[in-house]
């Protein structure tokens, strides 16, 4: 039988590489179109499937307070993932992804700290080291410096996601699909209402159906399994291993794209990543 402390780890792992591959196709179709657009209709997609998964599989609603914290959770999620496709179609992958995660790592690490009281030498460790990774990558490095716009979408996004873990931390406490449901029902709702007042509700464009699906579909399984991994281990632990997720973004991003980073950025990607591992130690 599988330790549920060692299926925790395997299920951040794998958000973590859902997320990041998700978040490339987000931002690859959000480079042809408007990110509001993208972000509602992979939503959309996305809901669809975890409806049916849950009528599937679920046999009963939690109580109504999981719901509402899973509900909240979908509004912080889909701010912090508008901000991180806008990131990613404005400004470069491999830059904006790192940076995001780590301050994604850091909220629900500070609520943790209030919590549940002071974490290990390891955990402090890292909390010292994300700090300077966050000064690397948005430091001067010449032509490869940070730019303002990248910098403020990935502190949106960050701390979207961070919230994100915060609440859906507690909505599954006792079951999974029905408040990734809520969730995503009210990041359905915010991102139509937001779409109907700017005026840009509209088709997606053309060519870009598949991108925006994968996207749903990638995010949904990620969702899902940082529910089970927040469900089954500590909330710090499975939002660190879930903060991993730009290493598939920027692969991604060096592989189709072949962006470049100044040295300051990728010793700053380097030490964010030195920093996650030492917090989930």
């Amino acid at each position: 039988m599988i330790n549920p402390e060692t299926l925790a780890i395997t299920c951040g792992l794998c958000s973590a590489v859902a997320w990041g591959a998700g978040d490339f196709a987000g931002g690859f179709a959000s480079r042809r179109g408007n990110a509001l657009t993208v972000v509602l209709f992979s939503q959309l997609i996305g809901g669809i499937l975890l409806f049916c998964l849950a009528t599937a599989f679920a046999r009963s609603l939690p109580p109504a307070g999981h719901l509402v914290s899973g509900g909240l959770a979908g509004i912080f999620g889909v701010l912090g993932l508008t901000g991180l496709y806008s990131g990613l179609a404005r400004g470069r992958m491999g830059l904006v992804a790192p940076l995001s995660a780590v301050v994604t790592a850091v909220v629900p690490m500070t609520f943790s700290f209030f919590v549940e009281g002071l974490p290990g030498g390891f955990r402090l460790t890292g909390f010292a080291v994300a700090m300077a990774a966050v000064w690397f990558l948005s430091s001067p490095g010449g032509k490869s410096r940070i730019a303002p716009g990248e910098l403020r979408l990935s502190l949106l996004a960050g701390l979207g996601f961070g919230l994100f873990f915060i609440f859906m931390d507690h909505a599954s406490s006792q079951a999974v699909l029905w408040p990734l449901v809520a969730a995503r029902a009210a990041a359905i709702v915010v991102m139509a209402v937001l779409l109907a007042v700017t005026r840009q509700l509209a088709a997606p464009p053309r060519g870009q159906f598949t991108f925006i699906a994968l996207a749903g579909i990638l995010d949904t399984a990620g969702n899902a399994a940082f529910g089970m991994a927040a469900h089954l281990g500590r909330l710090d632990i499975a939002a660190i291993l879930a903060s991993l997720y730009p290493a598939s973004t920027v692969l991604l991003a060096w592989l189709v794209f072949r962006e470049r980073l100044g040295r300051r950025q990728w010793f700053g990607v380097a030490t964010a990543a030195v920093a996650l591992v030492l917090i989930a130690l």
